[in-house]
C-alpha cells in the first residue's frame, strides 16, 4: 500500500495505520479474540492470502498486532490486538459512531428531495 506523506495534524498517520479495505476489519477481528491465519481467511470473505499477509505485516510493524509462534509438531501462528492497537480500535470506533450517524443523515436527506 502507497503510504501517505506525514502532515502537521497526524490524520495522514493515523490513515496509514488504517488504511486500505481490510486493515479495519482485520483489528476489529483480532481485538475480539485471537485469531490464526487461516481463521482470519474465514472471517473476511474476498481477501487473498497475499493482502492478507501483506497487511498483517504492516499491522505488526505499526505494533497494531502482535504476532505469536506456538512451537510444536504443527507451527501455531496466532495474531492478537495490541494494547495500542485497543487504543486505535477506540478511536475507529468513534469515527465508526460519526459514519452511521451520517448514512442515516444522508438518507433522511435523499427522503426529503423524493
Amino acid at each position: 500500500m502507497k503510504r501517505l506523506q506525514q502532515d502537521g495534524c497526524g490524520l495522514a498517520t493515523a490513515l496509514n495505520a488504517i488504511g486500505g479495505k481490510w486493515k479495519t476489519m482485520i483489528l476489529w477481528e483480532v481485538n475480539l479474540a485471537p485469531r490464526r491465519f487461516g481463521e482470519l481467511k474465514r472471517l473476511l470473505p474476498g481477501i487473498s492470502e497475499k493482502v492478507l499477509t501483506q497487511q498483517l505485516r504492516e499491522m505488526e510493524t505499526d505494533a497494531l498486532v502482535r504476532r505469536e509462534v506456538f512451537p510444536g509438531a504443527v507451527q501455531k501462528v496466532e495474531y492478537s490486538v495490541t494494547p495500542y492497537g485497543v487504543s486505535l480500535n477506540e478511536a475507529i470506533g468513534v469515527l465508526s459512531h460519526w459514519g452511521k450517524q451520517h448514512e442515516q443523515r444522508m438518507a433522511a436527506a435523499e427522503r426529503n428531495l423524493a
